[in-house]
């Protein structure tokens, strides 16, 4: 049986089903998609720590499908702009276990990906896979990936 590895960056997912369809991903079907192509060995999901009790309930369903939710604090800079990205990690995350497993499935849009993408597809030859919004993903993220899959009403709430 395959062996997969599913990284998501959620405020990404978020934000660009939002901006595009105006709609909320769909997890669960996702969940079901991947788990139909083999044996999901790990699933983490990156957020922002807000405290609130909606973003908490999200969080809590994410862990009871299967995901480990990794978070990190939101930080309000003094001049309006926010900070939280978790990039560094997941690409941390994503070199530590690609060696070991047959696919790897990254949820996002960032072309900063790309290079993580090429490294794992080319050196551990592993399936790089990535789930994005089309018309919000970086162009450069989409050939780096063994297989994009288009993010569009089929995984939308």
């Amino acid at each position: 049986m395959k062996k997969i590895a599913v990284f998501v960056d959620v405020q990404n997912i978020y934000y660009t089903t939002r901006q595009a369809y105006g709609r909320q991903f769909n997890y669960r079907k996702l969940w079901e998609r991947i788990s139909s192509q083999g044996e999901i060995v790990s699933a983490t999901a990156y957020a922002i720590h807000r405290g609130d009790e909606k973003q908490l309930k999200f969080q809590n369903a994410l862990k009871h499908m299967g995901f480990t939710v990794k978070l990190k604090p939101f930080i309000q800079r003094s001049d309006g702009s926010a900070k939280g990205d978790w990039d560094v990690g997941i690409a941390i995350d994503v070199m530590d276990i690609s060696r070991d497993m047959d696919t790897v499935i990254l949820l996002s849009g960032d072309g900063d990906f790309d290079l993580l993408m090429d490294k794992i597809r080319d050196d551990y030859h592993v399936s790089a896979e990535v789930y994005g919004v089309p018309s919000l993903t970086a162009n450069s993220l989409v050939e780096a990936a063994s297989v994009f899959h288009p993010i569009g009403d089929d995984l939308l709430i």
